[in-house]
């Protein structure tokens, strides 16, 4: 899992930001919170799923420009 979140790390900031787009950032970035293994990243990551896609993505967005973590509790 640890690996999917370094990847995902790694990747071009062009391309985090096109992820982190409607519909794709629900699921995506979802699975990337869930994949943090702690209580707080697995419910966040399972609300994500549901409502990223819909309102959290603008959060990613702002997070990933600004050169910073997506949004995590912890």
């Amino acid at each position: 899992m640890n690996e999917l979140r370094k990847a995902i790390d790694n990747l071009p900031l062009i391309v985090k930001i096109i992820l982190a787009l409607p519909i794709l950032d629900g699921i995506i970035f979802g699975i990337y919170r869930i994949c943090k293994g702690d209580l707080p990243g697995i419910v966040l990551g399972i609300i994500w799923i549901f409502f990223g896609g819909t309102i959290g993505w603008i959060l990613d967005i702002i997070f990933i420009v600004l050169g910073k973590p997506v949004f995590e509790l912890s």
